[in-house]
């Protein structure tokens, strides 16, 4: 016997005041104190006495209690953003003790980071186990469908309470909403932020939690998945907030055939069909789930597969290397993957972008004898619209970041912490591979070429993931390469190049045995791109200079087509010009065939030896051997409150 409590929400502004409903099971009332905590320090906050009354419990124990308010709690405005407890004694065991967060009262200036606590898994698992009364166990019959959000249950964080205590603790300026249910209706809750963190197992989403999301993303907002199983479940929120309904099955679910894309089943199941390998990059369909066996999770580990990724900057990873005990399980996330040239790319099959880039690998299928048998995909994402996505895909992720932190957990998770909260990580150039000895790139054909200075012919995929390169053949004295977009003028699609000793040549794509053919001469020009109608040419004396295609054939000249100071390397990407010259700077133009200025956009990485356009991206190869991208057109950083600026990313000189 004791006092049993539940909040009437489950995050509250600071400044805001919320509601408590108490009961006391004795049926008599009692005296009671009610204290408030923090939940990671365990700092008491507040403690009150109270006298609490006794009122009926309904017999469907799924059922809402309709106990009125015992208690309103104002919260003062000095507390911080955090998780809380509330705590009645005498308390009934495991009803006397709710969960809350409080926001800010207004986005703090300091605050770039949002943590997205997932109350909608503690609900889940709430009364777990008891007939009608809970969700869970998941495929049992008498499971639950419908269960009221206003009834105690002391269900709360686990595979979260590490990440809350290092992010208490690591520095960094965050504050705190309650997942699903804020978010839920949240998109001008997430406008103050760059970055959203999803932490431990955020397994239960709304349709409207899942769009709020996605809009932030579209708006160049980012999200870091610090999390496994997630968005594995849709549930729906009904009765005015206060019931949580997860049929799991469809044949069961009023919804199905009237609303089908709110049908309460796996995001990836049908009727829905909408997996949430598109929002993520992974889903546990492909996953591994260890529910028993702590040796096996924790002799788990990650290999690495793209060491040189900003991800892993600073850990001393190199590809092949094991990191990460422990912090594989209990629930992993993975994408369908198959290996090239010994590298893991997806497929797309299962939903994941193609921009999915494969970070670190877990082969998990002998935990079949566990649980489920799978694997895990740790990996970054660029969403449509910019924003980025890195998801660690492992419930387990917070045990590296416990009390002795593992090093490289604890340097990748700031690392990603650091990037995505930043005004836009996207004006950062991101490694794809390497690029060593390269002099000329061109894309050609939704590929990517590269000559190199031993003469030879190199192809590979054009995505951000590190791919080896395939020799093609020769490329004798190639200085500079391009390609057009498509046939005209009577030329076909293929690779131009200019060589050393100023010959224009050109040969077919991908053919191995294909030989370049002589079509005319480049006298002087260092730099090439392929417009709509012909090439520009950038000239060792800084004059651009243009050849249109139907003049080929005919033997015509290049003509002026403006300058071109420095220019070192040239592409086009969507009818327009860029060039990097000697000392680094992007440039851009329209390509005219007459006098028009450049505008600078920024410095490039250091000595670029080739520049490609593909896909509304740049591709640079660098004397260091660095094959990176990153996109094409001036970025709009994504500032506290969504409003949009171009903060400087792109002026033009004098």
């Amino acid at each position: 016997m004791g006092v049993q409590v539940y909040s009437g929400a489950t995050s509250v502004r600071q400044c805001g005041r919320l509601d408590f409903h108490l009961n006391d099971d004795s049926g008599v009332g009692t005296d009671a104190v009610l204290v408030v905590s923090d939940f990671v320090s365990g700092k008491e906050m507040a403690r009150f006495a109270l006298r609490v009354d006794a009122y009926p419990t309904p017999d469907d124990l799924a059922a809402d209690r309709e106990w009125p308010v015992g208690f309103t709690l104002d919260v003062p405005p000095s507390w911080p953003s955090a998780l809380y407890t509330v705590e009645v004694h005498p308390g009934t065991p495991g009803q006397s003790r709710a969960f809350f967060v409080v926001r800010p009262a207004e986005p703090t200036a300091h605050a770039d980071i949002l943590v997205s606590v997932p109350f909608p898994t503690f609900q889940a698992y709430a009364w777990a186990g008891v007939p009608g009364a809970s969700l869970y166990w998941t495929e049992q019959p008498d499971r639950g469908r419908r269960v009221s959000l206003r009834r105690p249950s002391s269900s709360g964080p686990g595979w979260e309470v590490p990440l809350l205590a290092w992010l208490a603790t690591s520095g960094f300026d965050v504050d705190y909403c309650c997942s699903g249910f804020d978010l839920h209706d949240g998109a001008i809750l997430l406008d103050a932020y760059r970055l959203l963190v999803s932490i431990g197992h955020d397994e239960y989403w709304t349709a409207e939690m899942r769009d709020t999301v996605e809009r932030f993303l579209a708006s160049g907002g980012n999200v870091a998945f610090l999390t496994g199983n997630t968005c594995w479940w849709q549930f729906r929120i009904e009765d005015d907030g206060r019931t949580f309904v997860c049929y799991r099955d469809a044949s069961e679910d009023p919804l199905t055939g009237v609303d089908d894309a709110r049908v309460t089943v796996e995001w990836s199941s049908a009727p829905v069909n909408r997996p949430e390998n598109t929002l993520t990059g992974t889903s546990f369909r492909r996953g591994a789930g260890c529910w028993g066996d702590l040796e096996a999770m924790a002799q788990a580990t990650w290999t690495a597969q793209f060491a040189d990724h900003w991800v892993f900057e600073g850990t001393g990873l190199a590809d092949g290397d094991a990191f990460g005990a422990g912090t594989l399980g209990y629930e992993t996330d993975a994408a369908d993957v198959i290996e090239e040239g010994g590298v893991p790319r997806v497929t797309g099959r299962d939903g994941t972008p193609p921009t999915f880039v494969v970070l670190a690998t877990a082969d998990l299928a002998h935990w079949r004898q566990f649980g489920q048998g799978g694997a895990a995909t740790m990996g970054v994402l660029r969403a449509p619209g910019g924003g980025t996505v890195f998801n660690a895909a492992t419930t387990g992720w917070g045990s590296g970041l416990g009390l002795s932190p593992d090093p490289v957990v604890d340097r990748i998770t700031r690392k990603v912490l650091s990037r995505l909260s930043r005004p836009w990580p996207g004006t950062d150039w991101e490694r794809m591979g390497n690029a060593r000895q390269v002099v000329a790139l061109a894309a050609c054909e939704n590929r990517l070429f590269a000559a190199d200075s031993d003469q030879r012919l190199w192809v590979r995929d054009p995505v951000g993931q590190n791919l080896e390169w395939t020799l093609l053949g020769p490329a004798p004295a190639v200085r500079a390469l391009a390609s057009p977009r498509e046939a005209t003028a009577g030329q076909p699609i293929g690779l131009y190049a200019v060589t050393t000793d100023g010959r224009l040549v050109r040969r077919e794509p991908y053919l191995d045995a294909a030989t370049w053919t002589e079509i005319g001469t480049a006298a002087e020009v260092v730099a090439l791109a392929a417009s709509f109608d012909g090439l520009f040419g950038a000239t060792a004396s800084g004059n651009l200079v243009f050849l249109p295609f139907e003049g080929i054939a005919t033997g015509a000249a290049w003509s002026h087509a403006g300058h071109a100071h420095q220019i070192v390397a040239m592409t086009n990407v969507n009818g327009r010009l860029y060039g990097v010259t000697s000392d680094g700077i992007l440039w851009t133009r329209l390509p005219f065939r007459y006098e028009v200025d450049w505008t600078v956009l920024e410095t490039c990485p250091a000595e670029v030896t080739g520049l490609a356009g593909h896909a509304g991206r740049l591709i640079v190869s660098t004397g260091s051997g660095q094959l990176l991208w990153r996109d094409a057109a001036p970025l709009t950083p994504r500032r506290r409150g969504g409003e949009p600026t171009r903060d400087g990313c792109l002026v033009t000189p004098g």
